[in-house]
């Protein structure tokens, strides 16, 4: 339990300094990356494995990279779906997703 308690903050974390960073991504404050990181980890339990999996040969081809077009919609998924969360464009979804991505590695990395 403490270790899924973790993660949704060090995800909420990574959001709030992606916020902060990129001018098209926007938080209404810490209680909207709260949420935010909870239907992210969500999305990323339930949608994520079914869409890489339909998406399998796109991303072989691609040789992985079709991953960040999907981690770039599952960030527009959540701002879809929390009010106080705002991705201005697709490609601000990607640039995010990678900071994200980049921050909650590092984050993980020092933790365990």
């Amino acid at each position: 339990m403490i270790t899924i308690i973790t993660k949704v903050f060090v995800i909420a974390l990574a959001l709030v300094v992606t916020a902060n960073v990129l001018p098209g991504v926007a938080l209404a404050g810490p209680y909207a990356a709260i949420i935010a990181a909870i239907i992210l980890g969500f999305l990323n339990i339930l949608v994520r494995p079914v869409l890489i999996v339909l998406t399998l040969p796109i991303t072989v081809v691609t040789l992985g990279l079709f991953i960040f077009v999907i981690n770039a919609a599952m960030l527009l998924l959540v701002a879809y779906f929390v009010d106080g969360f705002v991705v201005s464009g697709f490609w601000m979804a990607v640039l995010a997703s990678l900071i994200i991505s980049v921050i909650s590695t590092v984050i993980n990395r020092l933790i365990t």
